[in-house]
């Protein structure tokens, strides 16, 4: 592994810890060091997933790119895993919810609702402002993390974390 560390990746601290994804793991990955030492990148999981939004990253390990489709929580990838890297029991709890960056049309006075139109939950809704616009809002309670919300995004100011990548938007 040492052989293909870049000199950036000795900056940004990879030798001591693993980065974090800042797109989801499939849901029913297990616990993140347990899944970097189980996954083996054999593509068995982007190719069982129905939806396409099981990709491998820049290391060759699964995430989900919710502009390719929504996540229906299937576990057609945990089923096609031969690694025990993803798997029905032992998977770490689903954390990852739906943000909306301040490039979002309707913060920005567009009349868009094409995230909320998409969500099944009714996690996202638009409360009125005195300005006339408004303004999206996600229920972190309703939000299931699917994806749904992300790909109809006309500006994609919508994205799928996990919850410890989350950052909060003002308007």
């Amino acid at each position: 592994m040492v052989a293909n560390l870049a000199r950036r990746d000795l900056f940004r601290g990879r030798l001591t810890r693993p980065r974090r994804p800042t797109v989801p793991r499939p849901p029913t990955a297990i616990p993140e060091a347990d899944f970097l030492a189980a996954c083996d990148g054999c593509l068995a999981c982007v190719t069982a997933c129905p939806e396409g939004v099981v990709r491998l990253d820049a290391d060759r390990r699964p995430v989900l790119q919710f502009v390719h489709g929504t996540c229906t929580f299937c576990d057609l990838c945990a089923a096609a895993c031969p690694t025990g890297a993803l798997a029905t029991e032992g998977a770490r709890p689903w954390d990852a919810r739906a943000e909306i960056a301040g490039n979002c049309l309707a913060i920005g006075g567009v009349h868009c609702r094409s995230c909320g139109d998409a969500c099944d939950e009714r996690a996202v809704s638009f409360v009125p402002r005195p300005d006339g616009r408004f303004l999206p809002i996600i229920d972190v309670d309703r939000c299931t993390g699917c994806g749904a919300c992300v790909g109809v995004c006309p500006v994609t100011a919508v994205a799928v974390r996990p919850a410890g990548a989350l950052r909060e938007v003002r308007a």
